[in-house]
């Protein structure tokens, strides 16, 4: 290939991946698109399933309950921690879904231009891989293992998460919210999740990753879980789904760019991980099946908690 067309291809999906990296909303709104073209590509749909639970728990900072629970600086605190961790793993990902894109057209693999977009060398020889045997189970566990990879640089290792780890914070939300559990919404309001106690750590979230994949695609669920992913649009607002259900919480949720700002990020040079961490073969180990069951009520529950935890501190400090 001629070095001005790698370069076409380099600066035209740098200036896709700026416009797409907006907000929460435009990158849901990529991620799933994506898919709905490539739907080989599985992470895509994964990818804007985890993406929408973002842009929930960013709104939910913002409503009467989480307001009485913690002050205006943990909530920004904690809307950074989303909208960064969201952010970084676009702008890792968009410009491989992209490039793959491109090869598609081209008829031939361009992945190794992936370097010159800043991607990890083990998403380069992933991608060959997939390229060459179309196993789009191990793709999508390869993208999982590699972005979870990605933020841990870029976020978990950051003075801004750690000092919310280790503080009182991290405690009331885990308690009360979970910091890290992720609804599985479907067209016929059953609701499914999944919970990771130990989000600070890499093998931890990769497995929970692994295992929402399961259930994205388990074929008792799929079929409704799409369903409700394309007929409605995401805005941020628990909403979105609580329309679907028999039950929701009395309380408010606003779309999401009503609450916030556009927030400009900068893209330090990344190293690439995979040269310090070689042995990843352990994550492709085959992870326990289950049949998956609906948990409404247990999410019922966790809204209770956290009602019942900022009606009890409003009583304890009234105006």
């Amino acid at each position: 290939m001629k070095v001005e067309n790698q370069l076409h291809y380099i600066n035209r999906i740098k200036n896709q991946v700026a416009k797409a990296n907006i907000d929460n909303i435009s990158r849901t709104g990529f991620y799933e698109h994506f898919f709905y073209k490539h739907t080989e590509v599985r992470w895509a749909l994964l990818a804007g399933l985890v993406s929408r639970n973002a842009g929930w728990n960013m709104t939910d900072l913002r409503n009467q309950w989480f307001r009485e629970l913690l002050t205006e600086q943990d909530q920004l605190r904690l809307f950074a921690i989303y909208e960064c961790g969201n952010w970084t793993i676009f702008d890792d990902a968009c410009p491989q879904l992209l490039l793959y894109e491109q090869s598609k057209l081209e008829g031939v693999p361009l992945f190794h231009l992936l370097r010159e977009l800043g991607v990890s060398t083990f998403m380069e020889k992933e991608w060959h891989h997939f390229w060459l045997y179309r196993d789009e189970e191990r793709l999508c566990t390869a993208l999982i293992i590699n972005e979870q990879h990605v933020i841990e640089e870029a976020l978990i290792q950051k003075q801004l998460f750690r000092d919310v780890i280790s503080s009182k914070l991290f405690y009331k939300v885990e308690q009360y919210s979970h910091f890290s559990y992720v609804v599985l919404p479907t067209i016929t309001g059953h609701l499914y999740t999944l919970y990771v106690r130990r989000f600070q750590n890499v093998s931890s979230r990769i497995k929970l990753g692994r295992q929402l994949a399961f259930l994205l695609f388990h074929p008792d669920l799929h079929k409704n879980i799409l369903a409700f992913m394309q007929h409605q649009h995401h805005t941020g607002s628990r909403r979105d789904y609580y329309t679907y259900t028999t039950w929701s919480p009395r309380v408010e949720s606003q779309v999401l760019r009503l609450l916030y700002p556009v927030i400009e990020h900068d893209r330090s040079d990344r190293e690439d991980w995979y040269k310090k961490r070689r042995e990843v073969t352990h994550f492709f180990y085959p992870i326990k099946e289950w049949k998956p069951v609906p948990r409404e009520k247990w999410i019922q529950h966790k809204w209770m908690m956290i009602y019942v935890a900022a009606t009890f501190k409003k009583w304890l400090a009234p105006d």
